[in-house]
């Protein structure tokens, strides 16, 4: 069965708006530009929390560029209804120990897959601790990134967590376009890599 997980987006926006509810949400974001346009969308809907976590990025300098650049953007955009910000542990032997024996896996492809499951593992671990009614990912924005994949992960873990999974796929209705204007507007350091040493 195919899935439309902008739709599936819209339809849960909608139900949510009919009981006027405001649900929480913990959003895992990558880098400040790619969440530049998903918390334009949601903050509309949704009481978000960001949560940077990112065991992947190589090397520390840039890991630490990034968070700072996230906080930033938080504390300069408006937003419909205020973002907060947590940062997770840069627990680089996590990301290592997860992805041995794909160092050398093509990008885009298993060793991807397996670093979108230790991220959203713990966005989940951590939306079930601190009661957030969803959680999601800001990677469905980016064109390099495999929405379908990200979702399936995404419903998987729900299921153990018992927390939502807020289905996505940012890219359409020219998100990923949205991100970019939005990230000249406001100087955001733009990244020419995912993160991870083995895309560099």
């Amino acid at each position: 069965m195919t899935h439309n997980y902008q739709r599936e987006l819209e339809q849960i926006i909608k139900s949510n708006q009919a009981t006027n509810a405001v649900p929480t949400l913990l959003l895992h974001s990558c880098c400040a530009p790619c969440s530049s346009y998903v918390l334009e969308l949601l903050s509309q809907y949704f009481k978000i929390t960001v949560f940077y976590y990112n065991p992947n990025i190589y090397p520390d300098a840039e890991y630490t560029k990034r968070a700072a650049e996230q906080q930033a953007f938080i504390r300069q955009m408006n937003f419909v209804n205020d973002v907060d910000f947590i940062e997770g542990e840069f627990d680089k032997d996590s990301f290592a120990k997860a992805i041995k024996g794909y160092e050398e896996c093509p990008e885009g492809q298993e060793r991807c897959f397996i670093c979108y499951y230790l991220r959203l593992e713990e966005t989940a671990r951590q939306a079930k601790k601190r009661e957030f009614d969803y959680f999601t990912t800001t990677l469905s924005i980016s064109p390099m990134k495999n929405a379908i994949k990200l979702n399936e992960i995404g419903e998987a873990i729900a299921k153990d967590s018992k927390v939502k999974w807020l289905p996505s796929d940012f890219k359409k209705k020219n998100g990923y376009k949205r991100s970019i204007e939005l990230s000249q507007e406001y100087g955001l350091y733009r990244q020419n890599y995912c993160g991870c040493v083995y895309s560099t």
